[in-house]
């Protein structure tokens, strides 16, 4: 491989090199790509691929209190409401309609 395709790459990939490891990684380029062309090229025969069982290790998604246990004390916390709506200052449209 190039040095020019190796800094093509590292400049996809966001990396700064300099120009010894521009070097060493073009020299090296071709054994790595050489070494995963021969594993893509092995034969697992009929094996099955050895797959993890699948799991959520979260809890089950399930209410823990009532709904609105808590809501009361957040609307009371609002400093302006308009029944269980908090009422803010518009920040988008027109800067002279009143919120």
């Amino acid at each position: 491989m190039k040095i020019e395709d190796v800094q093509h790459l590292a400049t996809l990939s966001r990396i700064a090199l300099t120009d010894e490891e521009l070097s060493a990684y073009a020299a090296e380029m071709d054994s790595i790509l050489e070494y995963v062309d021969h594993v893509k090229k092995l034969s697992l025969g009929e094996r099955e691929a050895i797959v993890p069982p699948h799991s959520n290790p979260l809890r089950d998604d399930v209410p823990t209190h009532e709904p609105g246990t808590y809501s009361a004390d957040i609307i009371d916390a609002f400093p302006k409401k308009v029944g269980r709506h908090a009422l803010v200052k518009r920040i988008l449209g027109n800067s002279h309609d009143p919120a």
